[in-house]
């Protein structure tokens, strides 16, 4: 495709934006390998609309009127955002280095409600059908009932699953607990409880898998060409979504994540604080497990019971 050139000749901005730049800028971020690719994806897209649209010299306009395109061809609003927040902070970066004007500077992306989750929680009546139904005889069903039970009662992201080791699992107190690596952190130092019967389901995996070194993978693949090798994000997707196909849930809403949600909700509804949710979710900004908090008090809300009875 043709590169990125600017409008007007300038000494400091005439270079063209190439494979080699997108290199650098990725590797300026200084993120975790998933977010530089995630990066790295989305200003690709936009390279493929000026592409498609013979735009050579973007300036404001263009980028407006991709933000639009992306909004109407069925993008959901927190897809869009992603894409635009990359590409703000792309032409951030090219324009602090004289290369190229910032063209996206305010550039506003799509509103998303922020008192919402993107996924759905599990009602404790599902949560408990889909653990009893899962077969704990071979090393698959017991895995997998393992890794579901460890993941709604200590709210675990995938990406958490993914990183966990044998040697993660602890004693601490009276009782057994999970250190766990998360979401843009090197070491351990946050842990989840297990609670008795998650840490039975745990043991039992462990044995039917043999000794294994500290460093192993707490949660290891099954398939015939990575055997007891990570897990990745997408098969532990395919696993809780096979899980919950199979005792009647089927919903777009309701995915791996959802086990995190249903940690959450469960918590709240049943007395924890908001403390300690976020303690529990390791939430570094409270503002996140409030959404919590407003979900369940609109559920608690019966306005619309109370207008009807005054109505009827």
């Amino acid at each position: 495709m043709d590169a990125l050139t600017v409008r007007k000749p300038d000494p400091l901005q005439n270079r063209a934006i190439d494979a080699e730049m997108l290199a650098r800028f990725v590797a300026f971020l200084d993120r975790s390998p998933a977010t530089m690719a995630a990066y790295a994806k989305n200003i690709r897209r936009f390279y493929k609309y000026m592409a498609e649209h013979g735009i050579t010299h973007p300036v404001r306009g263009d980028v407006i009127a991709y933000r639009e395109q992306l909004k109407t061809t069925g993008h959901k609003p927190a897809t869009v955002q992603a894409y635009i927040v990359a590409l703000r902070r792309f032409f951030e970066w090219t324009a602090s280095e004289g290369l190229y004007p910032n063209v996206s500077e305010r550039l506003k992306g799509a509103k998303i409600d922020g008192q919402r989750f993107k996924r759905d929680a599990l009602t404790p009546y599902q949560a408990k059908a889909l653990l009893q139904e899962i077969e704990r005889d071979t090393v698959n069903g017991s895995r997998d009932y393992a890794m579901l039970a460890v993941m709604l009662t200590g709210g675990l992201r995938t990406i958490e699953v993914i990183r966990a080791n044998v040697e993660d699992v602890r004693t601490l107190g009276d009782g057994m607990v999970l250190y766990v690596q998360g979401k843009g952190y090197e070491d351990r130092s946050p842990y989840i409880k297990l609670v008795p019967k998650a840490e039975i389901a745990l043991r039992e995996y462990m044995q039917r898998r043999g000794a294994l070194p500290g460093t192993a993978p707490l949660f290891g693949s099954a398939s015939n060409r990575d055997a007891g090798e990570r897990m990745t994000t997408r098969s532990i997707r395919r696993i809780v979504k096979a899980r919950m196909r199979a005792v009647g849930i089927e919903s777009d809403r309701l995915t791996a994540h959802s086990l995190r949600h249903t940690a959450g909700t469960i918590n709240m509804r049943n007395g924890g604080t908001l403390q300690q949710t976020q303690q529990l979710l390791r939430h570094s900004n409270i503002n996140t497990t409030m959404i919590y908090v407003h979900n369940l008090e609109r559920e608690a809300n019966d306005s619309e019971a109370r207008i009807g009875a005054a109505i009827f």
